[in-house]
């Protein structure tokens, strides 16, 4: 169990940031469940779900997974770099956090991402599982409460107590998604897993547009 409440390079729990956002949001909250729920909504709604944001940085040659705390200074996030956020704040309170991914199709993907893609099918979505009250809570902050109205979106509820995954149809009754492949989970983000999964169903141009070279300097500790 200490392994999930470990800092890892991309869910940097200990770092200033994470820790002081995290007890901002749990502030006046004694209770475990409460104190998850506040921080799965900050996730969801406060940081905008965007899948063509930067997904990691070229540091020194190497492939980083981009950390929680610019992550936090960006505001926006894929689903997998919000598992990341939930995980590294979760932890900064005491929360044991860790990432599960999934295959799963996206039935009502927008035309533009179906160009992107060139499928349905979101290889290695990712989301969450919180240790809350001696069991593990799935819980997945992607879908920002914008965005679902937008689009007729069924938004993910969490009560604190029990999972809180995509549903499978939207507002209108219409299919949505669909599980297809449980990966498990992890205590970091497997960056080269996913690169490489992605590199097989969306072909290497797409694996590299994901990645950037960092637009500031990077703090010292993330130097490699």
């Amino acid at each position: 169990m200490n392994k999930y409440l470990k800092p890892t390079w991309e869910i940097d729990c200990t770092g200033k940031v994470v820790r002081e956002t995290a007890q901002e949001l749990v502030k006046g909250q004694n209770d475990v469940s409460e104190q998850a729920k506040q921080l799965f909504y900050f996730v969801r709604d406060k940081i905008r779900y965007n899948m063509y944001v930067p997904f990691y940085f070229i540091v020194q040659g190497h492939e980083e997974a981009v950390p929680a705390s610019i992550l936090l200074e960006w505001r926006e996030a894929q689903c997998a770099q919000k598992a990341v956020l939930l995980a590294a704040l979760a932890r900064a309170v005491g929360i044991p956090a860790r990432l599960r991914f999934a295959d799963i199709r996206n039935h009502l993907l927008p035309r533009k991402a179906l160009n992107v893609l060139g499928t349905d099918l979101l290889t290695y979505h990712g989301y969450n599982e919180l240790y809350i009250n001696e069991q593990w809570i799935k819980v997945t902050p992607a879908f920002d409460l914008t965005m679902c109205r937008r689009n007729r979106i069924t938004p993910v509820e969490f009560d604190g107590r029990h999972h809180a995954t995509f549903h499978s149809h939207n507002q209108d009754g219409k299919l949505h998604i669909e599980y297809m492949l449980d990966h498990g989970c992890c205590d970091h983000l497997p960056l080269q897993e996913i690169l490489n999964a992605w590199q097989h169903t969306y072909g290497p141009a797409y694996v590299a547009q994901v990645g950037t070279q960092p637009k500031s300097k990077l703090p010292l500790k993330w130097a490699r």
